[in-house]
């Protein structure tokens, strides 16, 4: 293994002799961020439902196809734009940059404190509906062949709290923050296309509109938008209802949903692994906490 493949995360982030290697980094992100604005919301009529295409889906796809495994390997230019010193950077920047986001969640509590009390406990209750995440997913994870990154993976949607928390505890680079990271990439990237034909379809099953909209708002801003928006087309007669309790079921996912993950959640899925790996898991003895 080269030294670059050994170096610690402080290292990486460390500007001293690879101010370049940031250069292009910070100015790849930028670029993509832009084109990905330029093109906008993007709405596409499926006549069942609506397919809701935001900028966070543009972004991903677009930092893909770019990197030296895809578009890379036959177009030298953008090798030289994103090598493997950029790859490797850009995964301690992602903590780095959730760090604005975590704030913004923890500035949600305070100036909104009447607006979660007058939301009454159903909000307040739909948290432990995410725990469903642990229970449904983690045995099967298991049963393909998963150990460690089955618990990042599968300890709630993986939005981005949870990216935080795990990426904290357990290190973005280790197993259990491979697991979440790819959970996220794969909400962002068909998270909207599934919750906006989701959405659009669980009208059918005669759930209360008002109720389908508070399941809208997972944490997740992309997915809330694209799930509540299909949600108000389908139903126009209650469509600001719809958005506004998306919305407020969002903030409050958000808020309590990150508590939930640290004090319910990850002790959950940890102790759920230690029962369960040992019986359906494949392969070798997985490393324990």
């Amino acid at each position: 293994m080269s030294d670059q493949d050994t170096r610690t995360e402080a290292q990486l982030i460390d500007p001293k002799g690879r101010i370049p290697v940031f250069l292009r980094l910070t100015l790849t992100v930028l670029g993509i961020s832009m084109i990905s604005e330029l093109i906008g919301i993007q709405e596409i009529p499926t006549g069942i439902a609506t397919i809701v295409l935001l900028p966070m889906l543009y972004a991903v796809v677009i930092g893909i196809i770019i990197t030296p495994d895809v578009l890379g390997k036959p177009i030298g230019v953008l090798q030289k734009l994103i090598s493997t010193e950029e790859i490797k950077l850009a995964s301690p920047m992602v903590m780095l940059a959730l760090l604005p986001l975590g704030v913004k969640y923890g500035t949600l509590v305070g100036p909104n404190i009447v607006e979660v009390v007058r939301a009454g406990p159903a909000f307040l209750l739909q948290e432990f509906g995410n725990l469903a995440t642990i229970f449904v997913a983690l045995p099967i994870a298991l049963l393909l062949g998963m150990k460690r990154e089955a618990v990042g993976a599968t300890v709630s949607i993986c939005r981005e709290p949870t990216l935080g928390v795990i990426g904290e505890k357990y290190g973005i680079s280790s197993p259990e923050g491979t697991g979440i990271l790819g959970t996220y990439l794969i909400g962002t990237v068909f998270g909207t296309i599934f919750f906006s034909l989701l959405a659009t379809l669980s009208v059918a099953t005669g759930l209360h509109p008002l109720a389908l909209a508070m399941a809208s708002g997972m944490g997740s801003g992309s997915m809330m938008t694209a799930a509540s928006g299909a949600l108000a087309a389908s139903v126009p007669e209650f469509s600001d209802q719809v958005l506004a309790f998306a919305a407020t079921s969002n903030m409050l996912t958000g808020v309590t949903g990150l508590y939930m993950v640290v004090i319910v959640a990850v002790p959950l899925v940890n102790f759920m692994y230690r029962k369960l790996e040992p019986v359906i898991g494949r392969g070798g003895s997985a490393k324990e906490e």
